[in-house]
């Protein structure tokens, strides 16, 4: 009888107390709009819009009333049918949005979840693992790749090659950085795909192991034409410094020199004096 009791108890409450449940992905700077099923007889009365709990924005008669929080300064707007407006959308707006009114009738919650748009993902390969065509084939040899990004939240790092999935890792924390690692060996001839993406943006860095290596060959002789260009700069500047010093001692000379002819002058006019 009691449990009988209960079971209406709780029937009754759920046909009184109705919630409903919304999910919303968007990006950084956009604006959302939660939209809301509240009647006319709901809105005379008071509504109440929390963010994570804490009252951001209520209504009472169709007359609004915002909270002081400093997340959303100047960027809330409630209109007149009970829809919240949410401008310039931060990553600290992520979180559960709750209406709800004065009579408890209904309740709608809203998940928002905010991205950033991510960057591309950077692909680096150790010098000393990419291997010249001239070189003994007899044992494999092999390359490891790394895919990197810094300061992402919320994404998923991925390795493929077509459309085949090789690697994968997600993270959820703020600001930080990842990086995926994939072994191949150097004669290996297929494009391979490092993608980054969460559920609004996506960006991907393709490669070739062949290019790679290609491209670390480059930063060798980079860095030879590097020391090159320090070693000429060097030169020079020691030539500059050689002629700057050969014209200051010629200025000096020179200073010297018409000294020497001031003071013969003043000498010869000295003698011509006691002469007289």
């Amino acid at each position: 009888m009691i449990r009988t009791f209960v079971l209406l108890v709780l029937l009754c409450l759920v046909g009184v107390f109705d919630v409903e449940s919304h999910e919303v992905s968007l990006m950084v700077g956009d604006s959302v709009t939660l939209d809301c099923n509240v009647s006319e007889v709901q809105l005379k009365n008071e509504i109440d819009w929390r963010f994570n709990g804490i009252r951001i924005v209520k209504s009472f008669n169709g007359i609004p009333t915002y909270e002081e929080d400093v997340r959303f300064t100047n960027r809330l707007k409630l209109q007149k049918n009970g829809t919240l407006t949410i401008t310039d959308t931060r990553i600290t707006d992520t979180g559960i949005y709750t209406l709800s009114t004065i009579k408890k009738e209904s309740a709608e919650t809203f998940s928002v979840a905010v991205y950033a748009p991510v960057p591309i993902p950077v692909i680096t390969s150790v010098i000393s693992q990419c291997f010249s065509s001239s070189e003994s084939s007899s044992s494999p040899k092999n390359v490891l790749l790394l895919c990197s990004v810094l300061n992402v939240s919320h994404v998923t790092l991925s390795w493929f090659k077509g459309n085949s999935l090789l690697s994968s890792i997600s993270v959820s924390d703020l600001s930080i950085s990842l990086s995926l690692p994939l072994e191949l060996e150097y004669q290996d001839n297929n494009t391979y795909s490092c993608v980054l993406n969460n559920p609004i943006s996506q960006q991907t860095k393709h490669v070739c192991i062949t290019d790679l290596c290609r491209l670390c060959s480059d930063e060798v002789s980079c860095c030879e034409s590097t020391e090159a260009v320090i070693r000429l700069a060097v030169t020079a500047l020691m030539g500059l410094a050689a002629v700057a010093a050969f014209i200051v001692l010629v200025f000096d000379i020179r200073s010297r020199r018409v000294e020497q002819e001031r003071q013969q002058t003043l000498s010869d006019g000295s003698d011509s004096i006691k002469q007289e």
